[in-house]
Order: C-alpha cells, then structure tokens, then sequence
C-alpha cells in the first residue's frame, strides 16, 4: 500500500471483460485506497438477466447505478469502483452522486476482448454480450474528468499509469481533465 495522500475517488469503467475488476483492484492497492467490485452490487434480477444472455435495460441499471453512487460519495477516503459505467447518462449518474469522482477506461479491441472472456468463468456475463456491450459504450467527453487506458498494458502498468497521472494533476492543482 501507498503513503499517498491523495484521496481520489475513482470508477474504473469499460465493457466486460476489459479487466476492470482486477486493474481496479491494483489502482486501490497502489494509491492506498478501498475497492469495491459494482458487480456484487448488483440485485439478483439483474444477475439473472445478465445470466439468461439479455442485455441490461437502462431502467435495470438505475437502481444499481444509484446504489453504486451512494458507495462513490459515502467513502470517506480515497476508492476505487469498478463499473461498466458504459453510458453518458450511466457516469453523469455517478457523478451525481459524487461530483468528485473521476474515470479510468480501459480501452481496447473488442477482437481482445472477446478472447480473454473466451478464457474466463465469470458468474452472470456470458461472452454473448460482449457485441452489446460495445453497441452501448459511449466515449467520455471532455468535461468528464477521466483517464483512458490502453487495456493491453498489464495491470502494474496501468496502476503506475493511473498514479503518476494523479500526482501530476494533483501537483498542478487543478482538477483532472482528460487525456487520451
């Protein structure tokens, strides 16, 4: 763990299968922060939907995303979240919630994608919705405080990426802004 003092409050967003829970998972251990995997808050409606092959409706994802916010805004120290977060209206949620929070994207092909899930057990994503995931993915815009990743980076690489960004933002005292 870090001696950091930076508290960000972070979403580490992308389609399934993009690594979000495990790069997620390194960002937290590298700043010194919590973690916390959006995928078991999720109700068991929408495990089952997920689970049976449908894609999530908008109107399955509020009351998920609204759960996800409250966990954003009630950290009292830094987090990392790992969620989707694939729509404008999904992160504009989010930020509802916790005006601080800021975007990290795992970007990358889907053809890569596809293969790491080819080789992955998850619980509720089947590799069928991988196509849908990437029809509902809308870029980040640049007044969403954000990050985006090469997803082929290993998991170390992103989480020193993702640091040194924050101190360099932070340094400059001023809030983050995009950068691609």
């Amino acid at each position: 763990m870090s001696d950091m003092p930076m508290q960000p409050h972070l979403v580490v967003m992308g389609v399934s299968g993009s690594g979000k829970s495990t790069v997620g998972r390194q960002i937290a251990d590298e700043i010194g922060a919590d973690f916390v995997d959006a995928d078991d808050l999720h109700p068991l409606e929408n495990k089952e939907r997920m689970a049976a092959g449908l894609p999530l409706r908008d109107s399955d994802r509020w009351p998920w995303l609204r759960t996800v916010g409250e966990h954003l805004a009630a950290a009292p120290a830094g987090v990392v979240v790992a969620c989707s977060a694939l729509r404008r209206s999904h992160r504009d949620a989010l930020r509802a919630s916790d005006p601080s929070v800021i975007f990290v994207h795992l970007a990358g092909p889907q053809g890569l994608v596809a293969q790491r899930m080819a080789g992955r057990d998850h619980e509720f994503m089947p590799d069928s919705l991988l196509a849908s995931q990437y029809e509902t993915l809308e870029g980040l815009e640049s007044d969403e405080p954000h990050l985006e990743v090469d997803l082929r980076s290993t998991p170390q690489e992103i989480a020193r990426e993702v640091r040194a960004w924050l101190e360099s933002t932070e340094s400059q005292s001023t809030e983050p802004q995009a950068r691609r």
